[in-house]
């Protein structure tokens, strides 16, 4: 993936987000992974130096609460955001293309990749059904009424997976939905596995 920031952006743009409140390394984390729509979430060994050279600089105040640390703008941060406030509107608009380009990356991966996974379902249903083919060699098949049992038996299994899954989903979307990080890009990614994931189990059960 090519840098989301170019040279110096990074370090406005964690004075950006500073101005909005103090707060700890892992929620700037987390803040720039939301306004990215989780397609880039930038490592510690990223954000904490840059938060460290803020801090020489004066432009960023720490103060540590047991073993964390909270970060808040000084004045001198401030007075640097309003000298800047023209770069940081530019920004702002840049990263906005950034984020339309990586969700389309997102959306043709997923895509290639359920498409592969479709391919390997079909591939193994089609195996699945020449190995239960009708013997010709006189033996006899198998009894129906156990047949009919194992497939029930298996489809309880499945129904219970896909509760499962729905429960999790479900979970997780509320997680991110209080946190407002649930944008066009999760719609498009979740429209994108599910419709994916449909058209490769339905190939299993024809």
């Amino acid at each position: 993936m090519a840098p989301v920031f170019a040279h110096g952006q990074l370090r406005l743009y964690l004075l950006a987000l500073l101005e909005q409140g103090s707060a700890h390394g892992y929620e700037i984390i987390r803040a720039l992974s939301d306004r990215f729509g989780g397609v880039y979430r930038p490592s510690p060994g990223t954000i904490y130096p840059r938060l460290a050279r803020l801090e020489d600089e004066g432009l960023v105040a720490r103060s540590d609460e047991g073993r964390k640390g909270t970060y808040a703008l000084t004045d001198a941060g401030r007075e640097e955001l309003e000298r800047r406030r023209g770069e940081l509107a530019q920004l702002e608009q840049d990263l906005a293309g950034t984020v339309r380009d990586l969700a389309a990356q997102v959306r043709a991966d997923v895509r290639d990749s359920m498409a592969g996974l479709r391919a390997e379902l079909a591939a193994a249903a089609q195996q699945a059904r020449a190995s239960g083919a009708p013997r010709t060699d006189g033996a006899p098949a198998a009894d129906d009424q156990s047949g009919r049992h194992e497939s029930h038996a298996r489809r309880v299994e499945v129904e219970a997976m896909l509760q499962r899954f729905r429960d999790d989903v479900r979970a997780d979307l509320r997680q991110a939905d209080a946190r407002a990080a649930v944008g066009p890009l999760t719609v498009e990614t979740v429209r994108t596995v599910l419709d994916s994931a449909l058209a490769a189990v339905r190939s299993t059960l024809r």
